[in-house]
């Protein structure tokens, strides 16, 4: 089946832990496993150092990842755009979590994420 002709749930449950990872490897500042579904291109932009960098910017002023509200996916032709209301433990401000999925050769990969 094409993965987007799947319903919003059936997409949820591809989506979701891979976000759930992101986040989690995202707090640890564990690379090998925050970049584990990315692109090839992708892999190549957020490096080691990049994404410490990122991470402790971040945790510093914002503290870490918590409550994840889903609000919609955005097919395409070829992928989908799923975004959440993020918030973090230091910050009242609401955020936009995003990830940008495609399919290729049966595997799933994040070709753009970011929270905003």
């Amino acid at each position: 089946m094409n993965w987007l002709e799947m319903s919003d749930t059936e997409i949820m449950e591809i989506v979701d832990p891979i976000m759930d990872r992101l986040m989690q490897a995202s707090t640890d500042i564990d690379h090998v496993r925050h970049v584990r579904d990315f692109s090839e291109r992708l892999k190549q932009i957020v490096t080691e150092e990049n994404l410490q960098a990122q991470c402790e910017r971040y945790q510093a002023e914002l503290g870490f990842f918590a409550e994840r509200e889903w609000v919609g996916i955005f097919r395409k032709r070829d992928d989908v755009r799923v975004f959440w209301r993020q918030w973090y433990t230091k910050s009242e401000d609401e955020y936009v979590a995003f990830v940008h999925m495609f399919e290729r050769d049966n595997k799933f990969e994040v070709i753009n994420v970011s929270v905003s």
